[in-house]
């Protein structure tokens, strides 16, 4: 887990209740760590549930309220559960970032993609998505005050190769977040995306040094991308600071896109 802390949130979500998806490692627990130092409490959802009921203790341990749960989006029962979950342990719902999702398709090119691998990369991280956003609108709406942040990323909007599946959907992802913003406004929910850059988490281990340096190089902040980077747009998103920002694709990577 990140020791970073995050004194900029400091009572930024004070009393939000946010159910944060792969949360057990990389930008869901640094996503996590934000909320709760920010005054909010969490339910952490993993498939990898003993990675995130080891990080909800120890968050437990700094004095913060934390719960996890275990999650599978390729099961429409487990993402239903996992919502009911988060309401029942949260008493209530206020925010859901929609963090979780696959690669897989790293590297190859559109030629060599399997149909296979296609179709999970869709099934998790688009469909996944809308079943998790769906699952949670009644608590989102008897809030009063929900949000949804969607994880995008860059890669849509420079056109990244050899990663076609990814890209398509988190480009799909972007579509979404627009119109689930129109059809969701007139309950008061917000619902934004934030397109991070590469960033240094255990997912983006398999990233030949190529890629990484191309990035950095080309930033207009010319340094690595760490997640602590990102989570700030995150807590923005997610706090009362942007009741009137809905709709929108936020890039966070230093520059290297600017959208």
């Amino acid at each position: 887990m990140s020791n970073a802390e995050h004194p900029a949130v400091q009572g930024l979500l004070e009393g939000k209740k946010v159910l944060i998806t792969g949360a057990a490692r990389g930008l869901g627990l640094e996503f996590a760590r934000s909320v709760v130092q920010g005054g909010g409490s969490v339910v952490l959802a993993d498939i990898l549930a003993e990675q995130a009921e080891a990080a909800a203790a120890q968050l437990r341990e700094q004095g913060y309220e934390a719960h996890a749960v275990a999650l599978d989006l390729n099961d429409p029962a487990s993402i239903e559960h996992c919502a009911a979950f988060a309401s029942k342990a949260l008493g209530g719902l206020d925010g859901l970032v929609n963090n979780a999702g696959m690669t897989h398709s790293g590297g190859k090119s559109l030629e060599q993609i399997d149909i296979d691998v296609w179709d999970e990369v869709m099934r998790i991280n688009v469909r996944g998505t809308w079943l998790m956003s769906r699952a949670c609108l009644p608590a989102l709406r008897a809030s009063g005050q929900g949000s949804i942040v969607n994880l995008a990323s860059d890669t849509p909007m420079w056109g990244a190769p050899n990663l076609l599946a990814y890209v398509a959907s988190k480009g799909a992802i972007m579509s979404m977040t627009r119109s689930m913003a129109r059809e969701l406004g007139a309950g008061g929910i917000t619902v934004n995306a934030v397109a991070p850059g590469l960033t240094l988490v255990e997912a983006t281990e398999y990233v030949p040094r190529e890629r990484h340096d191309l990035y950095e190089n080309q930033r207009a902040l010319q340094r690595a991308q760490l997640p602590d980077d990102v989570s700030g747009a995150v807590a923005f998103l997610l706090s009362g600071l942007s009741r009137f920002v809905t709709g929108q694709v936020l890039a966070v990577n230093g520059g290297f896109v600017m959208h």
